[in-house]
This record gives structure tokens, C-alpha cells and sequence, in this order.
């Protein structure tokens, strides 16, 4: 019960003591400038934001403080222990960082792989000459992955969840037929408190101790569990990041999310079993950072080949293709969802979106439509409140290539190929 109240107590100082809130404030921001952009692009593209910017902002930060809580208690739990000495923080800085470089990278299990690399070639250098100025990190590999396996399965759980919402709805345009599809950018803020083992007698004596019952730790470590029991341990809070930055045109976004999701979550249990591998197993300390490196790069190129060659599920055959949805609209209040077709508008077949258009400008404040859900269900749904300051509310996929050209490439810079486009097509006004 002692490690649940530190660990609480140590999240609640990250909440409110002015320097780590200060640190909140501030990725809170450069999330919400995002956010703000993500909003102003459905917009452009739909007419009106399916998502708040400051919605989508406190969400990050709500989901993510609980995220961090469940992650913190996790590890001080089992005893993920780190020494005064080491730079663990750099993990975390590094993830924040590479969400304004390329936010592939900006992955706990990329930046700990990477810096659990660099830390064995730069002790295996100060081995081999001697000097130990090359042994800057420090860092404890088995330590190190045991926290990014805890963080993999959070993050997993929280994709799964909410990795769909602020989705940004996007056309590519594959031998002459257009695609419909979305991209995927979900991050949360989450502040991790963890196990520092304390050396410095001046620092011991500014830090509250915490207590350890007889069966802590759970895990295995590097360093004895008798030397644990006994060394002055007290909790750090760290800020970082978890989420997720993808594209789909083959799946639907919960499936993609939770396709992702799931991943996380066995790539964080295989990596927990092999860190603990690693206390005793020279060989698989060594390997086991590039291994959880392999497996991020591996599953990005993979879910990229999946995209590229996989079947298109935002196409329009027969019917118009609905790719969203706005919220409040006439097409909401009837029940119309992402992936179904519209076939028919008051018995008038739907071939093309100026035959849409035409039977919505003739007035009728009643309508009904024929659509084909995406499971292949045929079903008739009726609107009697179609005024003419009402929107039907819909994204649908054009069978051609539209006038207004809003094709995206499909490649890493895809959001930023977008925000060309709509910039480019506001300039032309």
C-alpha cells in the first residue's frame, strides 16, 4: 500500500508543482497547435471541424495523466530501479523532440532502443581504452526495456481506445481510381514517475525515502534485490509521450487502431520477457535493444506495404462511397456511417456526386435514401427535416479525380503534402 500512496503522490507533484507543471503547459501547447491545425484541415476539406481543437487538446492530457498513473504503478510494483547516475530522462526528452523532426520516431521504444544502443557501444568504448569519460549514459538495458515493455503496453491499450479520434479524412489516387482514407495522429501527454536509487548523501537527505515491503522487487535486476531492499529509493516524475502517427486506406479507423494497438501490446509482453531474459544473459542484453528497434521499423514498413498493396476500402463503384460523417448533420441524424454506400436518393440512382447534388437542390424537406452499409446490408433511411439551411453532411469518395484536385501522395510526409494542398487551394480564392 506504501508504493500505491508514494506512487500517487509523486503524480500528484507532477500536477502541481510549478516546474513540472510548467513542463505540462508547454507540451500541452504544442499538442493543441496541432490540434488547432488538424481542426482548420477538416474544415477546409469538409466545410466544418468533425473534431474541437481544445477538445481534442484536454483529452490528450486527461487520458494521458491516467495513462501515466496506470504505467507508474506498474513499474514501482514490480521495481523498475534506475541509478542517481542515470540519464533515463534523455528517453523521454528525445520522444518529445522527435515529434517535431518526423513523428515515426517519436516512440518510446524507438528513443530507449536507441539510446540503450548507444550507451553499450559507448561502455563497450570506455571498456576497451580505459577511459571512463566515454560512459556518459549509463544506462541499465534490462532496466531501460522493462520500462519502454511497460510504457508499449499503456500506449497499446490507449491506441486502441482513443487512437482513431482527431483522424483526418485524405484522398490518394492509385492507377486512375481515387481512395479514400484518413491519417491517424493521436498523442497523449503522460507523466511517468519512477524508481531513482540514491547515492549522494546531500541528496538523500533533501528526498523522502520510499518504504519497501520484504516481497519487493517482483522482477529480476542487475542490481541485487537485498542491495534494493536496503538503498535509499525515491520517485522521479518524467514527462513524455505516447501515441501513434499512421495512415490508412485499406481498413476502417478503429480496425487500424486496434490492429496497432495490439501490436503494441505483444511487442511490450515479448520485450517484458526477454528484459527479464537479459538480467543474467550477456548476449541477449546486448541484442535485445536492437531487436525492440527491429520490431518498431519492422511493423512501420510492413503496415506501409499493407497500405500500398492492399485492397482499397474507400471506393466508389456503384454508389457514392461515404468517407465521414459530420457531426449534427442531416446524414448523422439519419444514421449514415463511414464505409457505407449511397445508392439511391428518392428513388433516383446516386452515379456520380452532381446527381447528389442536383436532387438535394431541387428542395424536397423530405428525403430518403438507399445505401448499402458496409457490411452489405441494404436498408432505406428517411429524412423529413431536409430544410435548405441544413447540410446533408457528408464526405463522399469521388470516382474521378475531382476539380479542386485535393490527390495526396501517399508517402511519410502525407500531412504536410495535405496542408500544401488546402494552402495552395485557399491562395487560388
Amino acid at each position: 500500500m506504501d508504493i500505491l500512496v508514494f506512487t500517487l503522490k509523486s503524480a500528484a507533484y507532477a500536477l502541481t508543482e510549478p516546474y513540472w507543471a510548467f513542463q505540462l503547459a508547454v507540451m500541452a501547447y504544442i499538442l493543441h497547435r496541432k490540434n488547432v491545425k488538424t481542426a482548420a484541415i477538416q474544415k477546409m476539406i469538409m466545410g466544418q471541424s468533425v473534431d474541437r481543437a481544445f477538445v481534442l487538446t484536454i483529452s490528450q492530457v486527461v487520458i494521458g495523466i491516467f495513462a501515466g498513473l496506470a504505467a507508474s504503478v506498474i513499474m514501482s510494483y514490480l521495481g523498475v530501479v534506475f541509478d542517481e547516475g542515470s540519464v533515463v530522462d534523455l528517453i523521454f526528452l528525445a520522444t518529445i523532440l522527435f515529434l517535431f523532426y518526423n513523428p515515426r520516431f517519436a516512440s518510446i521504444a524507438y528513443t530507449g532502443a536507441v539510446m540503450c544502443i548507444l550507451s553499450l557501444v559507448l561502455g563497450y568504448a570506455a571498456a576497451s581504452t580505459g577511459q571512463q569519460a566515454w560512459n556518459i549514459l549509463k544506462l541499465d538495458v534490462p532496466a531501460v526495456m522493462t520500462m519502454v515493455s511497460v510504457i508499449l503496453l499503456v500506449e497499446g491499450i490507449l491506441i486502441i481506445l482513443d487512437g482513431k479520434r482527431g483522424s483526418v479524412p485524405v484522398f490518394t489516387n492509385r492507377e486512375g481510381k481515387v481512395m479514400g482514407g484518413f491519417i491517424l495522429q493521436r498523442y497523449w501527454i503522460v507523466p511517468v514517475s519512477m524508481f531513482f536509487m540514491l547515492h549522494d548523501p546531500a541528496l538523500a537527505a533533501s528526498q523522502a525515502s520510499v518504504p519497501m515491503p520484504q516481497w519487493w522487487p517482483l522482477i529480476r535486476s542487475t542490481t541485487p534485490a537485498d542491495v534494493l531492499q536496503n538503498a535509499l529509493v525515491v520517485l522521479i516524475p518524467l514527462y513524455g509521450l505516447m501515441g501513434f502517427n499512421s495512415i490508412t486506406f485499406t481498413r476502417n479507423r478503429q480496425r487500424k487502431a486496434a490492429e496497432t494497438g495490439a501490436f503494441k501490446i505483444a511487442c511490450g509482453i515479448a520485450l517484458f520477457a526477454l528484459a527479464q531474459t537479459a538480467v543474467d544473459n550477456t548476449f541477449i542484453r546486448v541484442i535485445l535493444p536492437a531487436l525492440a528497434l527491429a520490431a518498431h521499423e519492422g511493423w512501420v514498413q510492413l503496415d506501409r506495404r499493407r497500405e500500398l498493396n492492399g485492397k482499397a476500402k474507400y471506393v466508389s463503384t456503384n454508389g457514392m462511397m461515404v468517407l465521414e460523417v459530420l457531426p449534427e448533420s442531416a446524414a448523422a441524424e439519419m444514421g449514415i456511417r463511414s464505409g457505407d454506400t449511397l445508392m439511391k436518393i428518392n428513388d433516383s440512382s446516386i452515379e456520380n456526386e452532381k446527381m447528389l447534388t442536383e436532387a438535394l437542390q431541387q428542395g424536397p424537406s423530405f428525403i430518403w435514401l438507399s445505401i448499402k452499409r458496409e457490411n452489405g446490408k441494404l436498408e432505406q433511411l428517411n429524412y423529413g427535416k431536409m430544410f435548405k439551411d441544413k447540410q446533408l453532411g457528408l464526405l463522399l469518395v469521388p470516382q474521378g479525380v475531382p476539380e479542386n484536385n485535393m490527390i495526396i501522395n501517399f508517402d511519410d510526409n502525407i500531412l504536410s503534402r495535405t496542408i500544401d494542398k488546402i494552402k495552395g487551394k485557399e491562395n487560388d480564392k
